[in-house]
């Protein structure tokens, strides 16, 4: 096994099946978030929302992938309203505002996958 500081993806066992949507509660009137990936290039969050919860509308400096597990969301990108359901997946691309909300409970994993930028070429 790998040592721990050295895993690119945390919060979540490795080597077996998971459910990866029993990975987060809802939780009344909350946004619950896990975070299983944070590195430079690419961010990985299991979220669960409450029905009528949102994150407000924002930009991201790399492409986004919703993946919706279970409920429905209602994903606003630069104005076009987007209705997604489990099993669908959205990606709103970077640096454009967008927003999710809750039409009921519903969870999502958001990966997040970013340019890399160097210096001198790198």
């Amino acid at each position: 096994m790998t040592d721990k500081t050295d895993q690119l993806i945390k919060n979540i066992p490795f080597s077996t099946p998971v459910d990866i949507a029993g990975l987060v509660d809802y939780e009344e009137g909350r946004v619950v978030s896990r975070t299983l990936s944070s590195k430079p290039y690419v961010n990985i969050t299991l979220f669960a929302f409450d029905k009528d919860e949102e994150i407000s509308a924002h930009t991201s400096p790399g492409d986004a992938m919703v993946q919706v597990l279970d409920g429905e969301a209602l994903i606003n990108i630069d104005g076009k309203k987007i209705k997604a359901t489990t099993g669908q997946v959205v990606v709103m691309p970077a640096n454009v505002p967008h927003s999710v909300s809750a039409s009921s409970q519903f969870k999502m994993l958001l990966t997040i996958v970013k340019q890399a930028v160097g210096i001198g070429g790198l």
